[in-house]
């Protein structure tokens, strides 16, 4: 898998990367670890190098997995994880990256994000000079290799930008859920900022396997997305029968057509996650398919018919 430079760190990511919020059980069901450590390695041998977790996933048990699952290819694979909103004074921002190389089992993170801006969950407001200047300290000290923030507008990434060098932004986005276009896209691009995205799959709904009655199992988050809600539900539907013939076209599945759409637009790579080794080996052959101008045209079109009926809210629950 041809390889894309974060930002401006000289740290190389693919730009399909394995997303491991299910490893930490925590919000998901079905999950078993054995499993999981199964499905990263098999995106490792798929090309797969970049694996993107959370202090908050499980409480460090995503974490854990991944530092089972990888460590000995630890030199050929990066790490990406995240702080909390309620860790960013800059002595629990340490605290929280030590932890989190301890859970790694690695001395260092390749790319460590702030995961929501402070106030957000009933966090405590932290000036954001404070925890950059924490997360400065780290840089230098060789514990992380570049500064990411995640959840934050154009607005705040800018405010950010002040007091260090800000390499990616982890927002939602996917073919159905768009809000980052709207301003902070432009802003990366100017500033060569990587967009990593997240829920890349729209939470699993582009690839299709959803029905039109389906119903989620007691505990699952995805409940809550506001594109299950009835109206936007039945727009989900009606695209993704129009999204069928062109991943057909292409003899690919809908999930790897709404993938490579996303990876095609400006600084975009996508973020993905895998229950199995199926799942996990078919993610990455969404890199090797080529949409034409036309196709990425009628992709774009077919999508805007879901994600010009949301609302203005960046967040995509209800919880």
């Amino acid at each position: 898998m041809e390889k894309r430079q974060l930002g401006t760190s000289g740290i190389q990511i693919s730009p399909i990367i394995m997303g491991t919020w299910q490893a930490g059980k925590r919000m998901w069901v079905g999950i078993e670890d054995a499993e999981t450590v199964k499905a990263m390695r098999a995106a490792f041998e798929a090309g797969i190098t970049t694996f993107d977790t959370a202090e908050v996933y499980g409480e460090g048990h995503s974490e854990q997995i991944i530092g089972k699952a990888l460590s000995d290819v630890r030199s050929q694979v990066v790490y990406a994880s995240k702080v909390f909103a309620n860790h960013l004074k800059p002595d629990l921002v340490v605290e929280a990256c030590d932890r989190s190389l301890k859970n790694l089992n690695t001395d260092y993170i390749d790319l460590y994000q702030i995961h929501w801006p402070a106030g957000t969950w009933n966090s405590e407001l932290v000036p954001i000079s404070e925890t950059m200047d924490a997360l400065n300290k780290l840089k230098e000290q060789g514990k992380i290799r570049a500064i990411g923030v995640s959840n934050f507008s154009r607005a705040q990434i800018a405010e950010a930008a002040q007091y260090g060098r800000i390499d990616s932004l982890q927002p939602p986005y996917s073919l159905f859920w768009r809000w980052v276009e709207k301003e902070a896209m432009s802003y990366c691009v100017e500033n060569n900022i990587s967009i990593v995205a997240y829920s890349s799959l729209a939470q699993g709904i582009l690839t299709g396997k959803f029905g039109p009655e389906h119903k989620f199992e007691e505990g699952d988050h995805r409940a809550k997305s506001k594109l299950f809600i009835k109206e936007n539900y039945a727009r989900v539907q009606t695209a993704l029968n129009q999204l069928r013939p062109i991943a057909d076209r292409h003899q690919t599945s809908l999930g790897n057509l709404a993938l490579a759409w996303l990876i095609a637009q400006p600084q975009t790579n996508a973020i993905v996650g895998a229950r199995d080794t199926e799942q996990a080996t078919a993610n990455a052959k969404a890199a090797e398919v080529k949409l034409s101008q036309e196709d990425l045209k009628a992709i774009d079109a077919i999508g805007r018919t879901v994600t010009d009926s949301l609302d203005d809210n960046p967040v995509m629950w209800n919880f």
